[in-house]
């Protein structure tokens, strides 16, 4: 199969709308229609839109009274019904309040219910189409937008932490505008990618989850299981986050809302550095360095106690500000808005802006047609991402950075190193010899057009194209002995653009319909997408003037342009799909996928694969055995299975790579290319199967609900770069091998403990869940791969390192000698794999490489807590997150961050260290034996307990209800108060650091040395501080 997408693949979609548009068929629509009304005697056509208070209601019922001739409402809420003269409408709608409408002469409804009890959210979103929550037979969960903005940023990955059973939220970042890392399910590939789908308002998004602005989000779907998950192919085999936007409907008269807010930024925790009196007694303890020229001790003549980090940090601000307007008339929708973010750090001069744009329109050309089009576009500035904490936090607190007239010192001479003065103030002043910018432009566009057909009710042909660019330039200047401890270090400058284009289009047919107790949803899908990507990177060394920065890298004295830097590719995928759903009496469930893709990333003859998924659902309680159990709403059995696979390997993996190296030759230095990876003409998919077996529930008309699941997946054929021997001459090839399996158990309750008793309403929600990955297999039945800490039967995320149990006492010499030869009492004790000897019990060897541990890093069980207490116009709400179990790499205490050296040639981590009158347990002796400038075995230092318990959020809120407003036409008016990342509950990491328990960055940033951890593994770093944040918003609508 050739997947070289030409512009015809592109325009052969938009050629079929037209030529179902005038082609003479679609002409004579009219005729044929009338032709068909004349052979249905005594019939009349009611077309009509359900909504409630916020909008359109997706899939509510429309049933003729007295018949089973019904119909459900589509995704804009809209029906269309053939009934009998005199007929009478039953609309209900799970949660609401039933409404009966006699049609009489009536042709076209307007019907809007109204909210009863409490509203079980039960139509989701399930790609393609939506469905009730109480017929979903895949796992999905659920969560509404205005749950979302309980937690604002930047966009909505915060706000999802600890919301949703099975979605595991980790940071990466802390600097300002950042994401969170999102796994559905754990961990399944190695090296191709574990990042899920994201589908917005029904087409997969091409861009980062950053660009879509939270305020405009209405709803949003997850799917976690395959058999939901397959309807998307190779892209949704990491679990698909589906996301509906906030739109206009039918007769809405025009509805202007604004969502606000601003606040201040403080430090969540300082990092537990030293102060003077501390670090003298350190310093003069270990014995191994002098003070520097601009160093005293603590107590001596001209002592200063230097506080490095009140010197740099600040107080940050952010804001959000969101100005939308919506409106509908009889035959179409509109909505639209501007927004824009800005998040400042506590780093000066490092921060974040947004600007964006949505839009919606939908408009109906006729009965038969209907066509609409929406974009989301936004511009960001990222500015100081470079700037550092390193020369904050390891400069001494016995350093004097001021002259005698009070100014500032360029750099600072401490006993072995030399430092540029880090604070607000010399980074203020910087002007044009610093600047570190990050400009990048998105856009992302979709059309559809659809069409009903006349005489098949319940047939419609829908063609969706995405059209999507995204553009960013990254910029990052540093003059002449700026950051530097020479004064005349070189500046540097470098240069980076990056370009991506796709086009996407969908060609779907859809059957909807409901007769007597029988319910059926038919899709098929034809699409195609096409990604190009480009990037350009150059460095120029020696800049000759601040005023050239990094935009004229041609007047730099050294330029280089690596090879290995500039990057294009080209990809395409080609899919085909079908599904049917099938409902009988809400009772029994079915759901039958197909699907196949073809990709260009992979290997001729392996371009294409096919897979199914099915899922069955049973509701009990609708039987006739369970009538008399009053107080159960709902109870519903699932099991689902499905397949899905992965193609997320870099484009043109199949022809392998050369690189280049330069040598010399002769008396010339000059550039060669040889082979640094393989082809492999054999390479296909990663393939993914999973069992998913669940029970939903709802007791007490709805005041008690809740879902569990247990799901088993297993991934073989993984997509994998093997390394090769040395005598090979070539370093890998990218080959399918190896298996990998999760498993694991997900809880959901919701519940509503007081229902506007006396004025006052109480809801609570936790989520729990626990997954168990293992590596299965690798390459050739091998065991182990030590290279990338990879180990069969272990989870892909460990650590393979030595672990301390404690501190080698006084008291324990003889066992010492063996195990560590020239060691000291006061050394780091460590976990010993080897025998003991059955006489002495002593160790029968010393201390080697052999004693390094297999280390799990992701947590036992983990999961969150959100709760809602109102009285009359006031509301409380609260958001927590816990986690139990795995390892936190905190490399600010291990020997990576190089801040715990224990030896006073830097400042130091303030720690509880080992003397002969301490002799604890905690940190080792300062002084003692050492490898590569810190304490040997340093790094087990900075391994704790992941285990947390935290608060995330807190909001009191107001809703302002006067009848003054209501003349005004302000229809909601809402003030609130927010204080994120607010404290801690448990944390052994919290207790030693009084820090964030949540990493901040990945293995190879953010440390004195990047080598050690791999970059998969998440780690406490020396990354932009964590915040509590303070906010003060409002929200309006009229």
């Amino acid at each position: 199969m050739n997947l070289k997408f030409k512009q015809s693949t592109l325009l052969m979609g938009l050629c079929s709308a037209f030529a179902l548009a005038y082609s003479p068929q679609a002409m004579a629509v009219t005729g044929l229609a009338k032709s068909v009304q004349a052979t249905q005697q005594q019939q009349k056509k009611v077309t009509g839109v359900v909504s409630d208070s916020e909008g359109p209601l997706i899939g509510a019922t429309v049933m003729e009274k007295g018949t089973s001739n019904g119909t459900v409402t589509d995704m804009d809420g809209n029906f269309t019904l053939n009934v009998k003269p005199g007929a009478t409408l039953v609309i209900s709608y799970i949660g609401y309040v039933s409404q009966t409408i006699n049609v009489g002469s009536q042709s076209n409804l307007k019907v809007k219910l109204e909210a009863e009890g409490q509203n079980l959210n039960d139509v989701v979103v399930i790609g393609y189409g939506t469905q009730r929550k109480e017929a979903v037979t895949g796992s999905v969960a659920n969560v509404r937008g205005d749950l979302l903005r309980e937690v604002p940023g930047s966009d909505i990955t915060n706000a999802l932490q600890g919301r949703v059973a099975g979605v595991e939220m980790a940071q990466t970042s802390s600097k300002p505008g950042a994401s969170m890392q999102i796994r559905i399910r754990g961990t399944r590939s190695l090296t191709a990618s574990n990042d899920r789908l994201i589908v917005l308002d029904g087409i997969p998004f091409a861009g980062s989850i950053n660009d879509i602005d939270p305020n405009n989000i209405k709803s949003m779907d997850i799917l976690k299981d395959a058999s939901a998950t397959a309807i998307y192919g190779s892209r949704g085999a990491n679990g698909v986050i589906i996301i509906s936007t906030y739109k206009g409907y039918q007769e809405q008269r025009p509805t202007v809302t604004y969502n606000g807010y601003m606040g201040f930024k403080t430090l969540f925790h300082r990092y537990p550095m030293m102060n003077a009196e501390q670090f003298t007694k350190l310093r003069k303890y270990a014995n191994k360095f002098q003070n520097g020229t601009d160093e005293t001790y603590w107590g001596e003549e001209g002592a200063v106690d230097t506080d490095w980090q009140d010197m740099l940090f600040q107080t940050g601000f952010t804001t959000n500000q969101d100005v939308g307007v919506s409106g509908g008339s009889a035959h179409g929708s509109y909505n639209f808005g501007l927004a824009y973010f800005r998040d400042e750090s506590v780093i000066p001069d490092q921060n974040f802006n947004r600007y964006s744009m949505h839009a919606a329109i939908d408009q109906d050309l006729g009965k038969w047609f209907k066509v609409g089009f929406s974009t989301n576009t936004n511009y960001s500035i990222t500015n100081g991402a470079s700037l550092g904490l390193y020369n904050t936090l390891s400069a001494t607190p016995i350093v004097n950075p001021y002259n005698a007239d009070g100014t500032l010192k360029k750099r600072v001479n401490m006993s072995n190193d030399t430092q540029w003065v880090y604070s607000k103030e010399t980074i203020d002043n910087l002007g044009d010899s610093y600047k570190d910018q990050t400009k990048g432009f998105g856009t992302y566009n979709n059309f559809y057009g659809e069409v009903k057909c006349p005489w098949i009710d319940g047939l419609k042909y829908r063609i969706n194209i995405g059209l999507n660019y995204r553009h960013s330039d990254y910029g990052n200047y540093v003059g002449q002995g700026v950051f530097s401890d020479t004064e005349n270090a070189k500046s540097h400058a470098t240069s980076q653009d990056q370009t991506t284009t796709n086009w996407a289009i969908e060609n779907m047919l859809t059957y909807d319909k409901t007769w007597g107790k029988h319910t059926i949803n038919a899709v098929a899908l034809y699409s195609a997408e096409q990604t190009t990507f480009r990037q350009k990177y150059m460095y120029g060394l020696d800049v000759p003037s601040d005023a050239f920065q990094y935009y004229n890298m041609g007047y730099a004295n050294e330029i280089t342009v690596d090879p290995a830097n500039q990057i294009y590719y080209k990809s395409g995928l080609e899919s085909v799909m079908g599904r049917v759903m099938y409902n009988y009496d809400n009772r029994y469930m079915l759901s039958f996928a197909l699907r196949a893709d073809g990709s260009s990333r992979l290997a001729k003859g392996h371009k294409w694969h096919t897979y199914p998924a099915v899922s069955l659902g049973w509701n009990i309680s609708r039987e006739k055995f369970m009538s008399n159990i009053k107080w159960l709403d709902n109870l519903k059995l699932r099991v689902g299975y499905g397949e899905t696979s992965n193609q997320s390997v870099d484009p043109y993996k199949t022809l392998g790579r050369l690189s280049t190296r330069t040598y010399n030759f002769g008396t010339q230095n000059t550039t060669g290319y040889y082979v640094s990876e393989l082809p492999n003409t054999e390479l296909g998919w990663e393939y993914s199967t999973t069992w998913n077996f669940g029970i939903d529930f709802s007791l007490f008309q709805g005041r008690l609900s809740g879902t569990m699941e247990y799901y088993i997946q297993n991934t073989k054929d993984l997509l994998m770069s093997v390394n090769l021997p040395s005598t090979t001459g070539v370093p890998s090839y990218m080959a399918n091998v190896g298996k990998t399996r999760n498993k694991g158990f997900e809880l959901s309750l919701n519940g509503n403990i007081l229902n506007n008793h006396n004025g006052w309403t109480w809801d609570v929600g936790l989520n729990f869940y626990t997954n168990s990955n293992e590596l299965v297999s690798l390459t050739s039945g091998s065991k182990e791969d030590e290279s990338n800490w990879w180990f069969v039967g272990h989870p892909i995320n460990v650590i393979y390192d030595y672990q301390k149990i404690g501190i080698w006492q006084t008291d324990e010499e003889e066992m010492r000698k063996i195990a560590e030869p020239g060691g000291n009492a006061g050394m780091i004790k460590i976990k010993y794999n080897g025998d003991y000897d059955k006489t002495t019990g002593m160790p029968t060897r010393a201390y080697s490489s052999d004693d390094r541990q297999i280390m799990k890093v992701d947590p036992d069980w983990e999961g969150g807590f959100n709760t809602r207490v109102a009285y009359k116009n006031w509301d409380l709400s609260m958001v927590a997150s816990f986690r139990h179990g795995g390892t936190l790499i905190s490399a600010i205490y291990g020997a990576q961050g190089y801040l715990n050296m224990l030896t006073g040639r830097r400042n130091n981590i303030n720690v509880n260290y080992w003397t002969e009158d301490n002799p604890t347990n905690d940190y080792p002796k300062p002084g003692g034996v050492e490898s590569s400038n810190n304490p040997k075995y340093g790094n087990s230092l900075g391994y704790f307990s992941g285990s947390y318990l935290k608060m995330r959020t807190i909001t009191l809120g107001y809703n302002l209800k006067e009848s003054w407003l209501k003349k005004l036409g302000i229809s909601k008016f809402r003030v609130y108060a927010t204080v994120q990342n607010p404290f801690v509950l448990f944390s052994p990491y919290h207790d030693e650091s009084g820090m964030d328990p949540e990493t901040n960055s990945y293995g190879n940033e953010n440390q004195a040395v990047t080598t050690f951890y791999k970059p998969r593994l998440l780690v406490v770093g020396y990354n932009t501080p964590s915040t509590r944040n303070w906010l003060l918003g409002l929200n309006i609508t009229f």
